[in-house]
């Protein structure tokens, strides 16, 4: 049973204005933030040349559709400073994520929006149920990487105290978390269920925790992995949204009301367009996510196309805040593979095992190859340590059910490997739960 928490609105002024007033706000905004970056970043006035778009052509977000979308071949063509809208000087920190590019995408903040990103995360943490003086348990991983420094920072700016453990060394992260007993965890949720099997492997129960509350992201995870987190650690588990791109964590986060993620439009506006033709889509319908940061000094973006898959809904949602808010991101545009003619995400094979979680693990692997001209593709799955003893015809109809519910989902016949208990590799940090071996 998990922990119950109290949360609060850090900025009700701007996480609880009408529509009309945000829109407003963020027009003023866009027509601003279009008109720096056509006269201080050479690549974008280029990009809006080549479309026969000036910036007085852009009044508000009614316009936005008319601007080409900005993405990840921007960072690797203008690579590594040549997207800045600052004088390199004017740079207080550099952050990067990996690219399948082949470069990193070079972020860079000013002193402004250093402090912008502790104020966005700052939200985050009332909204998951934080307080003043918590103990912050912090293992994403610290250096280029935003997921360490970012909610340190913020953490200094609203009052808790930060433990900074990053990644790895899991013992050790299990004597903090029993010894020192902090509130709060930041982690991948995959990390967490890895820091949850050891912990029974080494006989340490929840009780010995202190945890309260849990804000994890920086991959996509199902509604099913949450359940599995907050039964097993006795907690409550929130759903942190962000991209290095944008800002890093913080972009948004889920409240206690829901699943859905509260974007914190008035600095990051969120459209969802078909992936087909790059049209906005309606409320309700799938589509990739495109953000314009149009606060952001360093490196403002405009439509900048992230290619994660959700949905988009507007109104004001029970926790008060009236924030656009999306479903939880699970999966990529460019993370779906076909299948023998058939689109497949790792997320709809992720449900299905989450019907199964008494009998197995979380923790699996897709494995895709080509063979004879045919696409192959199998799940190796952990089985859970209690059920590894049980009979062959047992694990033989487990596995049929498995396999029917991944059929019922996917449209495909898919193997699946049952294997014992923790042999699969473990995540440290973003698990690869795919292993596609067609194209090398």
């Amino acid at each position: 049973m998990a922990k119950e928490i109290e949360t609060f609105i850090w900025d009700e002024k701007n996480e609880c204005m009408s529509d009309d007033e945000r829109e407003a706000l963020v027009s003023e905004r866009i027509r601003k933030c279009v008109k720096r970056l056509y006269e201080k970043v050479p690549y974008y006035k280029t990009k809006l040349d080549n479309a026969g778009i000036k910036p007085e052509d852009i009044n508000g977000t009614e316009d936005l559709w008319k601007l080409p979308f900005t993405d990840k071949f921007d960072f690797r063509d203008n690579y590594p400073f040549g997207t800045l809208a600052v004088p390199r000087e004017e740079v207080e920190r550099f952050h990067a994520s990996s690219g399948t590019t082949g470069r990193m995408k070079v972020v860079g903040y000013t002193h402004n929006d250093i402090e912008l990103w502790s104020d966005m995360l700052c939200r985050s943490f009332a909204m998951a149920g934080m307080k003043k003086n918590d103990l912050a348990h912090i293992s994403y991983g610290y250096g280029l990487f935003t997921g360490g420094l970012g909610p340190h920072y913020a953490c200094e700016k609203f009052g808790a105290t930060a433990i900074p453990v990053s990644t790895g060394q899991t013992d050790r992260q299990i004597m903090i978390l029993t010894d020192w007993k902090p509130d709060v965890i930041f982690c991948t949720p995959t990390y967490m269920l890895n820091l949850l099997d050891k912990m029974d492997e080494k006989g340490v129960d929840k009780s010995q925790l202190n945890l309260r509350t849990g804000i994890f992201g920086a991959e996509a995870w199902t509604v099913e992995m949450k359940q599995e987190i907050e039964e097993r650690a006795g907690i409550r588990a929130f759903d942190i949204y962000g991209l290095s791109e944008v800002c890093g964590p913080g972009v948004g986060c889920s409240c206690d009301k829901g699943d859905l993620i509260h974007i914190q439009a008035d600095h990051f506006w969120p459209e969802v367009v078909d992936p087909e033709t790059g049209k906005p889509l309606p409320d309700g319908e799938l589509g990739e996510l495109v953000f314009s940061s149009i606060t952001k000094e360093a490196l403002p973006l405009m439509r900048y196309n992230t290619h994660d898959l959700t949905r988009i809904y507007h109104g004001k949602c029970a926790c008060g805040r009236t924030t656009p808010r999306i479903e939880k991101i699970t999966g990529r545009a460019d993370d779906m593979m076909v299948i023998r003619g058939v689109n497949l995400f790792p997320s709809q094979i992720e449900e299905a095992i989450g019907k199964h979680t008494d009998a197995v693990s979380l923790n699996y692997q897709i494995f895709v190859d080509r063979i004879n001209n045919q696409d192959s593709i199998y799940v190796k799955l952990e089985l859970k340590p209690n059920l590894f003893s049980d009979t062959i015809g047992d694990l033989a109809k487990l596995n049929k059910a498995i396999e029917a519910d991944i059929t019922s989902i996917t449209g495909l016949h898919i193997r699946v490997q049952l294997v014992e208990p923790n042999t699969l590799p473990k995540s440290e940090g973003k698990m690869k739960r795919v292993i596609d071996s067609r194209f090398k």
